[in-house]
């Protein structure tokens, strides 16, 4: 059997170790926009970007409080604690194959995977909140990204409009600067929102220990999440970077700037409502959508096809994963 407070601090550093890979998962949210237009280097882009999304990260506990106990009934897997311990590795272990594969997945919905598949190996279907799953997991799933592309058609189509009558390269030049409060502005989003997942989680382990009586998150745990995230945003994701930098189509300081403020919105109004979305599906979204006021050809939509199912397979995989890891943790425990 494991010995109790060595298991509450491997669940500790294995949850922090998931926000690293998370920093350097999503990393690539808050740059690449910024490194592709050639704004400014990828070394000073990262390194504002670890900054921003540490500051973000203490900003709020909105989602951090649904993580915790708005997906899962509390109440039924309070004595499971190699519950949370299973929710980790299935996250870590999908981030690390679609890290591999350069894939722009969801480290948030592998999480939230992780978990719902290892409370269902624990407690059955009586452990899963099933109106916060649909409240805060597959409704923001789809309108998310909906609200992401749509924010960055009709804002690009507006920055055609207000600027039409000037210079390509007098826009390109304004652009070029404004990107970098767009680009601020997602890796503070980004930390507001993904990095007070593992909070949650790191809270909901707090509780399942009989240390916490409600999810409420300390500040040890706020702050101690906040650097992992910036220390993972701080290594990058550099072949993630790529895909959504480049792959989707050629952008321009202008196509950054509106991508950046689209996502950022999208993502800020969802941590405003607790829900945890994707940032990865969000600025993504968002891409295709100001390219999408180029013409239709303008963009690969033989990648946005590869993006969705991986977005669409993320969850179940995710769960199974967690699934099995509670099984196997669970075997190692009563041996």
């Amino acid at each position: 059997m494991f010995d109790i407070p060595l298991l509450l601090i491997a669940i500790i550093v294995v949850a922090l170790l998931f926000d690293i890979t998370n920093g350097a998962h999503d990393s690539a949210n808050a740059i690449a926009t910024i490194v592709s237009t050639r704004v400014i280097s990828p070394r000073v882009a990262v390194t504002a970007a670890a900054i921003l999304n540490l500051i973000g990260a203490l900003l709020g506990t909105e989602v951090a409080r649904t993580v915790g106990g708005g997906i899962v009934h509390t109440a039924v897997i309070e004595n499971s604690q190699i519950l949370v311990l299973a929710a980790l590795f299935a996250a870590i272990v999908w981030n690390c194959i679609t890290w591999y594969f350069a894939i722009p997945s969801s480290s948030s919905h592998a999480l939230l995977g992780g978990l719902i598949g290892a409370a269902y190996a624990h407690s059955g279907i009586m452990s899963l909140n099933f109106p916060g799953i649909i409240q805060k997991i597959l409704i923001p799933i789809v309108l998310a990204p909906l609200l992401g592309f749509l924010a960055g058609f009709l804002g690009m189509w507006a920055i055609y409009w207000i600027f039409a009558r000037m210079r390509r390269q007098k826009v390109d030049s304004i652009f070029r600067k404004l990107q970098c409060c767009s680009a601020s502005f997602v890796a503070l989003s980004h930390g507001l929102n993904d990095a007070q997942k593992t909070m949650g989680i790191m809270t909901l382990a707090l509780v399942t220990f009989g240390l916490s009586s409600d999810i409420t998150v300390p500040l040890w745990v706020k702050l101690s999440c906040a650097l992992a995230m910036a220390t993972g945003t701080a290594i990058g994701g550099w072949k993630i970077v790529k895909t959504m930098g480049s792959r989707i189509f050629r952008l321009s300081p202008a196509h950054g700037f509106t991508a950046e403020c689209s996502a950022s919105f999208v993502i800020s109004l969802a941590s405003f409502f607790g829900a945890p979305i994707s940032t990865s599906q969000t600025i993504s979204s968002a891409l295709f959508g100001v390219g999408s006021t180029l013409r239709l050809s303008a963009v690969r939509w033989g990648l946005a096809r590869n993006l969705v199912v991986a977005w669409v397979l993320t969850l179940p995989s995710a769960a199974t994963l967690g699934f099995i890891a509670w099984h196997i943790l669970h075997l190692l425990c009563e041996n």
